[in-house]
């Protein structure tokens, strides 16, 4: 099995851990996010009314493009990562630098394999989260879309494929910026606890891989959540100005809820995502790690 396969593997078996741990807090995000004003007193009331209104199945509500897609979106981002740590490996050999093995990347190099990450990413995550959020935002009665394939289906045939890409540009723009910090934390962390113990990175405690990883992730959340709030909004927003769009463009979207909500409307629903983040990225680093020393000890 080649390195790619298996880095590639070892990213879904994280993406599926993220999904599964993350999802319930998702969905409160994703209600606080698109709401109007006023609509939630905060995250226990969100999650209050979820639970009466909807039932606790609700919290998983979309989850199967997230398990399929977001599965795919990991295993993209760390096939990429490391292909590009590979690269930069390489490079540093030749120029005899990044230490004896040339694996000790510098900042500029960790934030360009994750920047290279997030935009592979994009190409996934903009799909799959604009069909999960329409999912998770739809009303319980009578809602216009019976699952994944059906919202697919539907926005493909009245939109086209730029239905499907809707909010392309701002996830384009939060997978670069976010990833770019979020290996660049990880890595640098990594290679803090190799070089201060004297160990191999197959010799880094699972525990310390979990605390890594929510440490990766809070850096993350600290540098593109507004920018997330923008992207939800613009992906459950309408198509067109018959069905409801107010938005002409992302810059437009920014303009208008400054306007009407006030800044402070860029960090509604952060309560959630402070929460659910180190366990969600917790656990996809785990996955990885742990998937990628069971596949390299063969």
């Amino acid at each position: 099995m080649s390195k790619t396969i298996k880095d590639v593997t070892a990213g879904t078996a994280g993406g599926i851990a993220q999904v599964l741990v993350g999802q319930p807090f998702d969905i409160v995000k994703v209600r606080m996010q698109t709401a109007p004003k006023g609509t939630y007193s905060g995250m226990v009331h969100c999650a209050g009314g979820i639970l009466k209104n909807e039932g606790p199945l609700a919290f998983y509500k979309g989850t199967l493009t997230p398990l399929l897609g977001i599965g795919v979106c990991v295993s993209i981002q760390f096939g990429v990562i490391e292909y590009m740590k590979r690269h930069f490996t390489d490079q540093n050999i030749a120029a005899g630098k990044g230490g004896p093995t040339g694996k000790d990347l510098n900042a500029g190099q960790l934030v360009a394999s994750g920047v290279a990450a997030g935009l592979a990413n994009g190409f996934v995550s903009g799909p799959v989260e604009h069909i999960r959020i329409r999912l998770q935002t739809q009303p319980s009665k009578n809602p216009p879309y019976n699952g994944p394939f059906d919202a697919i289906k539907k926005i493909y045939s009245a939109h086209g494929i730029k239905g499907i890409f809707k909010g392309q540009g701002v996830t384009f723009l939060r997978e670069a910026t976010g990833y770019g910090v979020y290996f660049l934390a990880y890595e640098k962390l990594v290679q803090r606890e190799m070089r201060v113990k004297g160990i191999k990175r197959e010799q880094i405690s699972p525990v310390n891989a979990v605390l890594y990883g929510a440490a990766a992730g809070y850096a993350l959340w600290a540098v593109i959540y507004p920018i997330d709030m923008i992207k939800s909004r613009m992906q459950t927003d309408g198509f067109t100005p018959e069905t409801g769009r107010k938005y002409a463009s992302s810059l437009d979207c920014v303009k208008q809820v400054l306007r009407v909500d006030g800044p402070r409307a860029f960090l509604r629903g952060l309560g959630p995502t402070l929460i659910r983040s180190p366990f969600a990225n917790g656990a996809t680093f785990l996955g990885f790690e742990m998937a990628n020393r069971f596949l390299n000890s063969f």
